[in-house]
């Protein structure tokens, strides 16, 4: 069973998105790892274009987040454990993700977890310095916002992000007070200023491994898979066994249910002015007044309009004919990313 994510053409050019989902199609069609939401099929059609990624129906972190569920300690390790597995994956192919964060973390069904949502990653090469301010303000690590260091950020800013979750799953908040219009003078003065709590209820292990990944300067800061396993707190990880799937989470979302907001999805869905159960009749209507006039200059103007990115189009997707297509268990359309980001 599969998921497929939707997005319109048109939109993506209105929204100035083009470059952002030809990136993540880019970087996701080169990826596949246990703990990542993985890329199968990529196609289009005059009006979309069509991603088929792995279907996880245990919600993303934050819905459970929202529905007051606390998460235990030992869930929290367990996460932190594949999410280091992940990112030690995505750097050994030079990608900063960027926006690590419980909305971009989603469950399976047995409750293991898998990073989502690729649409402002980076390739890191020697060649390049990434100084671009892109993420999710209150997960963004010191060195984004610090514009006056020339030599950029790597890898360790998304190891931050992965701190500021755990501490947020283990707390239901964030250690920092920090919200998306916050401007990056109040950003600096916070770094520099506020004092982290941690709840005495929590084990000193804990408390230090996320002092660790909260460290501000990024050269102490705990970015390797090394650094991990080599913590005292993480000694007993048997790492084979977590890459395998072989241990078993202690938060199991429930089964037989929804697990994401139904009301969100509805009026998603509502809002949604072009939904596919009703392409067959639109594009049966575009034909037919195409046939009506030059239909050459029609097609023309209707990739002219797209600011002539034809050739992009088909280059970018390629199409992976199956004798069985796989079957398709959830439609979603793709919501466009509310993430702040500097132009490249």
């Amino acid at each position: 069973m599969y998921a497929m994510k939707y997005m319109n053409k048109q939109k993506c050019v209105e929204r100035n998105e083009v470059r952002n989902v030809f990136k993540e199609l880019q970087i996701m069609q080169g990826l596949e790892h246990p703990f990542l939401v993985n890329l199968w099929y990529s196609f289009q059609d005059e009006e979309d274009m069509f991603m088929v990624v792995d279907l996880l129906l245990g919600g993303d972190l934050r819905y459970h987040l929202q529905q007051n569920v606390r998460f235990q300690e030992g869930t929290v390790k367990l996460f932190i454990c594949e999410l280091v597995l992940a990112l030690d994956y995505l750097q050994s192919r030079h990608i900063i993700h960027r926006d690590i964060k419980p909305d971009n973390i989603l469950l399976d069904e047995h409750g293991h977890v898998h990073i989502t949502d690729f649409n402002i990653a980076t390739m890191l090469t020697k060649e390049t310095q990434v100084t671009t301010i892109a993420g999710t303000k209150p997960y963004m690590a010191p060195e984004m916002f610090n514009s006056t260091k020339p030599i950029g950020y790597s890898f360790a800013v998304d190891w931050w992000s992965l701190g500021i979750t755990a501490y947020e799953l283990l707390r239901a908040r964030r250690p920092y007070h920090i919200r998306s219009n916050t401007s990056t003078n109040e950003i600096a003065h916070v770094f520099k200023t506020a004092t982290v709590m941690y709840p005495a209820a929590w084990s000193e292990e804990m408390v230090m491994l996320i002092k660790k990944l909260l460290e501000t300067n990024p050269d102490k800061r705990f970015s390797q898979l090394k650094d991990i396993q080599d913590f005292p707190y993480l000694s007993d990880v048997n790492w084979n066994a977590v890459l395998q799937k072989r241990i078993m989470p202690e938060f199991i979302p429930t089964k037989g249910r929804l697990n994401c907001d139904p009301t969100f999805e509805l009026e998603e869905m509502i809002l949604e002015s072009k939904p596919l159960h009703k392409k067959k009749k639109r594009l049966a209507k575009k034909e037919k007044d195409a046939n009506k006039s030059n239909s050459s200059q029609v097609r023309a103007s209707r990739w002219i309009g797209l600011s002539g990115l034809d050739p992009v189009w088909g280059l970018a997707f390629s199409y992976t004919p199956s004798l069985q297509p796989p079957p398709l268990a959830l439609e979603t359309n793709t919501c466009f990313p509310s993430q702040w980001q500097e132009p490249e």
